[in-house]
C-alpha cells in the first residue's frame, strides 16, 4: 500500500464509513489516518471504529493513524418562548443568566464564564455568524448588546466570540471523559478544539501523559495571535478553517492558512488544512473547480495533510471524495513547479544534531539520485525532522514501535514501517536496505542513505548518516 504522493489524507470516518468494509474502502483509495469526531461518537463507538480500524491495518499490514478528535466547549444560547425571535439592527438585545425563554429582547446564556471575559466593544456573533452582535455594557450576568446585522435568532444557536479571550480553558467535563475513554485504547494523535493559548495546551498535556500526539486546531483569532506559543507546546496543528472563517473575515482565512502551513514547518510539526475542501460531494459524485484548487493551494503550499470531514462521514459518495483527493494531490506533485514551490518554502536547519543530520541527508540524497532516505527512529523526531525538509526522495520512517509509526502517518512524505530492534551498524543497514527493497523504493544494486542516532536504542541522539547499497539479492545491504 505504498502511496504514490507525499501529501497525506485524513479521512473523518460517521454514518456513511462506519462499517469494516467501507474503512477498508476508504483505506484502499488513499486514507492514511481516520478522524473519529467525539461531537457525535459515543464512546463504545470510538471504540468499535478503533477496533475495525485496527483491523484493516492487521490485514494489510500497514501503520494507520487514528485522530480522536474532541468537541471542545459549544457555546450556545438558550431557547425562546416562541421558537424563535425577530430581531431589528440596530435594537438593544440582552444575553443574562434567567433561565426563563427568550423573546425579541433578550435570552438565557448558560454558560456564564462568558460574562466575566466580556468588555463593551466586544463582538458576539450567533448561529454561524448570521446575526452580529455588539456589546453595549456588561453588568454582573448580564450583557447588553446592539443588533448590528441579521434578523432571525431560533433555539439554541452557535455563540462566537472572536475578541473574547475566555480563561475557563479548552477542555469541557465532556472532554475529559472522551479523553478517559480514549486512553485505554490504541489511538495516536488527540484534536484540541477551540485552542486560544499555549495553556489550553499543556492542560491537556497532563491528562494524556505521552499517550497520544496532540494536534491543536486553530479555528479562534485567539489562537492566530498566539500561534508560536501553541505550535511550540503541541505536536501538530490543524487549520480549521470553518470556525476560523466565522470568527475572522473571510478574506483573511487564506493568508492565515499560508502563515500557519509555513510556520509549522519550520517548527518541524505536522500541519493539516481542513474543513469544506471537497464539499460539494457531499451530495455530488465529482467536485467542483475551485475545490480542486482549494486542496491543490494546500498541496502546493507543502501542508503535511488535507482532510475530509463530512464528505467521508456523511457524504452520499465517500470513497470517491477520498479517491478524488489523491488523485489531486499526485497531480499536483507530478507538476513541474511543485519541486521548485516546495524548495522556495524551504527554512534553515536549526542548530540541532538532528536537523544537522537530516539536512545533510536531503542534500546528499538529491545531489547523489538515491533511492530514500531511511530514518531509524524510536520517537518519531528523526523522520518529522527529514520531512520538515520536504526532501525531492521519499522518507522511509523505520520504527521499532508500532505507537510511533501509525503516528508517522501524518507526516509529509513518510513512509513509515516497523522493523525489530537495531543491534549494532551492520544490523541497522541490513534492515534498512531490506525495508527499502520489499516496500518498493529501492531495486537491488541501488543506494540509500540512513539516518540514525548511536548508541542505538536510546531516543533523541540522531548523529549518524550512512549510504549504502542493496545487495544483489535485495535481503541485505553493505
Amino acid at each position: 500500500m505504498r502511496r504514490n504522493r507525499k501529501v497525506k489524507i485524513l479521512a473523518t470516518l460517521g454514518p456513511a464509513s462506519s462499517n469494516v468494509e467501507m474503512i477498508e474502502a476508504l483505506f484502499q483509495a488513499g486514507a492514511d489516518v481516520f478522524r473519529i469526531n467525539m461531537s457525535h461518537a459515543s464512546h463504545d463507538v470510538m471504540r468499535d471504529l478503533v477496533r475495525m480500524i485496527r483491523s484493516v491495518e492487521a490485514k494489510y499490514d500497514r501503520p494507520i493513524g487514528i485522530l480522536v478528535d474532541l468537541q471542545g466547549p459549544k457555546l450556545r444560547v438558550g431557547s425562546f418562548a416562541d421558537g424563535s425571535a425577530e430581531l431589528e439592527v440596530g435594537q438593544e438585545f440582552v444575553l443574562d443568566d434567567d433561565e426563563t425563554l427568550g423573546d425579541r429582547n433578550r435570552v438565557y446564556l448558560p454558560h456564564l464564564e462568558i460574562f466575566d471575559a466580556l468588555e463593551p466593544g466586544h463582538s458576539i456573533l450567533l448561529d454561524d455568524g448570521k446575526v452580529r452582535l455588539k456589546v453595549k455594557s456588561v453588568e454582573g450576568k448580564r450583557a447588553v448588546t446592539v443588533v448590528e446585522a441579521g434578523r432571525k435568532l431560533s433555539n439554541r444557536k452557535g455563540v462566537s466570540l472572536p475578541d473574547t479571550l475566555l480563561l475557563s480553558g479548552a477542555l469541557t467535563p465532556k472532554d475529559r471523559k472522551d479523553l478517559e475513554a480514549a486512553l485505554p485504547e490504541a489511538i495516536d494523535w488527540v484534536a484540541l478544539s477551540f485552542v486560544q493559548r499555549a495553556e489550553d495546551v499543556a492542560e491537556a498535556r497532563k491528562i494524556i501523559r505521552g499517550k497520544f500526539g496532540i494536534m491543536s486546531k486553530i479555528e479562534k483569532p485567539q489562537a492566530v495571535e498566539n500561534i508560536e506559543e501553541i505550535i511550540e507546546l503541541s505536536d501538530a496543528i490543524m487549520v480549521a478553517r470553518g470556525d476560523l472563517g466565522v470568527e475572522m473575515p473571510l478574506e483573511l482565512v487564506p493568508g492565515i492558512q499560508k502563515r500557519l502551513t509555513r510556520l509549522a514547518r519550520r517548527a518541524g510539526k505536522p500541519v493539516v488544512v481542513a474543513t469544506q475542501m471537497l464539499e460539494s460531494m457531499i451530495t455530488a459524485a465529482v467536485p467542483t473547480r475551485a475545490e480542486v484548487s482549494d486542496v491543490a493551494t494546500a498541496v502546493f503550499e507543502g501542508a503535511d495533510a488535507v482532510m475530509l470531514s463530512a464528505e467521508s462521514a456523511a457524504g452520499d459518495f465517500p470513497v470517491e471524495a477520498v479517491s478524488t483527493m489523491n488523485r489531486v494531490a499526485e497531480a499536483c506533485e507530478k507538476d513541474y513547479y511543485y519541486p521548485q514551490i516546495i524548495h522556495a518554502q524551504r527554512t534553515e536547519p536549526e542548530t540541532t544534531g538532528a536537523d544537522t543530520i537530516t539536512a545533510s541527508a536531503r542534500q546528499v540524497a538529491e545531489t547523489l539520485n538515491l533511492a530514500a532516505i531511511i530514518c531509524l527512529t524510536a520517537s518519531g523526531r528523526t523522520a518529522l525532522r527529514a520531512s520538515r525538509e520536504r526532501p525531492g526522495v521519499p522518507i522511509i520512517g523505520m520504527s521499532p514501535t508500532r505507537e510511533t509509526a501509525r503516528r508517522l502517518a501524518v507526516a509529509w512524505g513518510v513512509h513509515s514501517v516497523v522493523a525489530e530492534d537495531v543491534k549494532d551498524v551492520d544490523d541497522m543497514v541490513n534492515q534498512a536496505c531490506r525495508i527499502a527493497h520489499d516496500e518498493g523504493f529501492a531495486e537491488p544494486g541501488g543506494r540509500v542513505i540512513i539516518a540514525a542516532g548511536a548508541p542505538f536504542g536510546r531516543s533523541g541522539g540522531t548523529n549518524m548518516l550512512r549510504i549504502a547499497f542493496i545487495s544483489p539479492d535485495g535481503h541485505s545491504g553493505y
